[in-house]
């Protein structure tokens, strides 16, 4: 190849090449700067790419998780409340039913520990009724022995808690909804007001007991659904970790690197501009 040609100009065509590749390599750090990823495409890297997606979805996952398990907490925190209450109306009946089995009282003072007695009583029905949470409640039984199945992680496995029946003439609170310190009848007075009030003192007992380790069960539950929820928690905060070593740009070196590269680029523009004008050197070889 002649080396005194107006046709072909190597040096040019190698600074080009050099420019041109010192712009691309420009592009591709103020996109890391921009970003902030060093992998943000699968142009970039596409099996590294394809790695953080996955776990991506994981994590996405995970998000979906978490609110499963904070509903279940929520429904359990209701119940658990809900439950308390229920303990402490019935330390409020064994107090009536107690006090009803002095065979000293009248019986107008028995029937006013009748009444106290029985509105208390409807207020254990009330609660549990209204111990609700997203239309989960953990307390009349509506549950089953399923309970309330919360997801555990991404394949769709869950963690349970059982629910806990305590409806009036339950399981759990043996006390009757029509139980009461009298009769319905005429035995306000004598052994059959006193039969009564022991046997409603006997089943609120038995229910206070029932409850109780109701409730323990229930808080077992609660604290499993905790416990996983912290777990899930620095599981994703943990994937995430992993997502940005693979793809977050080291902006550090980027800047420095970019300090470089635009150096660079201002030489090769002079050593372009310095190649094109090495043919006009030839116009002197004919004056």
């Amino acid at each position: 190849m002649a080396l005194n040609s107006v046709n072909t100009n190597s040096g040019a065509l190698v600074a080009l090449q050099n420019l041109q590749s010192t712009n691309a390599e420009l592009a591709t750090t103020q996109s890391r700067i921009n970003t902030g990823k060093k992998v943000n495409s699968a142009r970039d890297n596409g099996a590294i790419w394809a790695i953080a997606q996955g776990q991506r979805s994981e994590v996405s996952a995970l998000g979906a998780v978490k609110d499963s398990l904070a509903r279940g907490q929520s429904a359990v925190d209701v119940g658990l409340a809900a439950g308390e209450s229920v303990s402490d109306l019935l330390i409020q009946l064994k107090e009536k039913a107690l006090a009803a089995t002095d065979k000293s009282l009248t019986t107008s003072a028995r029937a006013a520990l009748n009444e106290d007695f029985k509105s208390i009583r409807d207020q254990i029905g009330t609660v549990v009724s209204n111990a609700k949470f997203n239309g989960v409640n953990m307390l009349d039984g509506s549950t089953g022995t399923g309970g309330y199945k919360a997801l555990a992680n991404t394949t769709g496995s869950t963690i349970k808690v059982a629910g806990e029946d305590l409806s009036l003439s339950g399981d759990v609170v043996t006390l009757s909804s029509s139980q009461g310190l009298v009769s319905t009848g005429s035995g306000t007075t004598g052994v059959s007001a006193l039969s009564n009030a022991t046997a409603a003192l006997a089943a609120v007992n038995a229910s206070i007991d029932n409850v109780s380790a109701a409730l323990a069960r229930l808080g077992t539950g609660a604290k499993s659904l905790e416990t996983h929820q912290t777990f899930v928690g620095k599981l994703s905060d943990a994937l995430e970790v992993g997502i940005g070593n693979l793809v977050d740009a080291d902006l550090a070196k980027e800047s420095a690197r970019l300090q470089s590269l635009q150096t660079k680029q201002q030489l090769g523009v002079q050593a372009l501009s310095i190649a094109n004008s090495s043919t006009s050197i030839l116009l002197g070889l004919f004056r």
